[in-house]
């Protein structure tokens, strides 16, 4: 863990911040002095463990329920985070699902879950942060290396979606460059969690794609995070930055 409490003072607000990378950033992000305020759908559980994990180390945190699906939800939480922890200086949106299967298979009602999830959410959370937001603010997406390779089939519904999060980034960094906010995509390459561990059958295949040959680690990515939200990046925006082991080399 860093001690180098480069992010004394500010507060952070991480969209979908209960496990794996989300938890992984909210930690980091703590160790270096931020207070953090984080959401999650339906493991409380998840929430509270990250939470203590932050307070017991002296530092502040709060966990909030919202789904990402959710605009009013989303905005509300933003709001009660400004409430409790008296500002906000930069936003993670980590949020995200993953759904997969041929065009044939794929529904609509997937279509619409993933852009609200993956897409819509970064929109409605970065427009409320704004409102709220000091000068020389940080806003920091979670996207995919897949919004650059997508090297098996089934993939199409989830690689659109990051990839529109590369125009989203360059968009936004356009419009808030005039109050020193930077805005940039972070695109991990496969990591080790839960949701994806690196021991599973498929993993040994997604390992053959990488240079490196191994799956990431959540706090390999995290720091990538706590590095862009801090003083040293101030001229890094509009960026779409590949942490994928060479995935994509």
């Amino acid at each position: 863990m860093s001690t180098t409490q480069s992010l004394q003072g500010k507060v952070a607000f991480i969209q979908g911040g209960s496990r794996g990378i989300g938890a992984a950033i909210a930690k980091r992000l703590a160790s270096e002095g931020a207070a953090v305020a984080l959401t999650y759908v339906s493991s409380p559980d998840k929430a509270d463990t990250v939470v203590n994990a932050i307070t017991t180390t002296g530092g502040k945190a709060v966990a909030i329920r919202a789904d990402s699906a959710d605009a009013a939800a989303l905005q509300q939480a933003i709001r009660h985070a400004v409430s409790s922890l008296g500002k906000l200086d930069i936003l993670v949106n980590n949020a995200g699902v993953l759904a997969m299967g041929s065009l044939e298979a794929l529904s609509l009602a997937e279509l619409d879950r993933t852009l609200a999830i993956n897409v819509r959410s970064v929109f409605v959370a970065s427009q409320e942060a704004i409102r709220h937001m000091n000068d020389n603010g940080r806003i920091i997406n979670i996207g995919s290396t897949n919004a650059e390779r997508m090297p098996f089939a089934g993939g199409a519904l989830y690689a659109m979606s990051k990839s529109a999060l590369v125009g989203l980034t360059k968009g936004m960094a356009r419009d808030l460059g005039p109050r020193g906010i930077t805005v940039n995509n972070v695109q991990p390459g496969p990591v080790d969690t839960d949701m994806n561990p690196a021991d599973s059958d498929f993993a040994e295949v997604m390992k053959s794609m990488m240079a490196v040959g191994r799956y990431g680690k959540d706090e390999e990515i995290a720091s990538f995070v706590a590095y862009l939200a801090g003083p040293e990046a101030g001229y890094i925006t509009g960026a779409s930055l590949m942490i994928d082991g060479g995935f994509s080399a």
